[in-house]
């Protein structure tokens, strides 16, 4: 995880479990860093007008101002373990680290009692996978960045037969098929709309070049012409 990405993950955590606190060495686990760079972390985040507070003592910590918590939700047990397993069926996917986050806050703010059954329900849930199942490749979050930005993305991409190319794409969508998740983009080096695989995305860069504002027209050579496109509603 890049700093970047680590600073709004913690500003998550501390909304998450506010108004308790979470301390620099429970953050630097969590994250897999030093004790020294969560402090650094919360300096950074105290300049940039956060209002992350230390609570000083034993039982001491870092916590976020109440008034950017969240309300206490009426979640059922039920409802949280649904979203647990569409959470858990949809590993890397570009939004499974956001899911995650959110699936955290859910639970910090429902009722001790609920979050409690929704725990003893979810133990009781199991998911069938291959043995020999590959571990799921992590989604660079810095697409999802670029498409929110409106930033050209420089990629290295190997395509279906192997050929390896390194080009600069306008990222337009997100597309979700059953051969994993696509980008559709405007390529520069083919000069017309194309679709990647996620998985066959190796180094990405998010640049300072704008993109231009194209409708979302066709999906690229690397999607099946018997498939249809569906939106999501939200």
């Amino acid at each position: 995880m890049n700093r970047t990405d680590r600073l709004y993950a913690i500003v998550e955590e501390l909304r998450a479990v506010a108004p308790r606190v979470r301390t620099a060495r429970e953050l630097a686990q969590r994250y897999e860093v030093s004790v020294r760079t969560i402090e650094r972390d919360i300096a950074a985040l105290q300049q940039a007008s956060i209002p992350v507070y230390a609570d000083v003592g034993r039982r001491g910590g870092y916590a976020l101002e109440k008034s950017m918590s969240l309300p206490p939700l009426n979640f059922t047990p039920a409802e949280a373990v649904a979203l647990a397993v569409a959470l858990a069926r949809s590993a890397a996917t570009p939004f499974d680290q956001a899911g995650q986050s959110a699936l955290r806050k859910i639970l910090a703010v429902m009722s001790d009692q609920n979050a409690a059954a929704a725990r003893a329900l979810a133990a009781r849930i199991r998911l069938m996978e291959p043995v020999d199942a590959p571990p799921a490749q992590a989604i660079p979050s810095v697409i999802a960045q670029s498409i929110e930005a409106g930033r050209v993305l420089r990629i290295s991409y190997s395509d279906r037969f192997g050929a390896y190319s390194e080009r600069e794409v306008e990222p337009n969508a997100f597309l979700s098929g059953s051969n994993g998740w696509y980008l559709v983009a405007w390529c520069r080096l083919r000069e017309q709309s194309r679709s990647f695989r996620l998985d066959r995305i190796g180094a990405v860069t998010m640049t300072d070049l704008p993109i231009a504002q194209r409708p979302l027209e066709g999906t690229g050579s690397d999607i099946p012409d018997d498939l249809q496109l569906r939106t999501v509603a939200l």
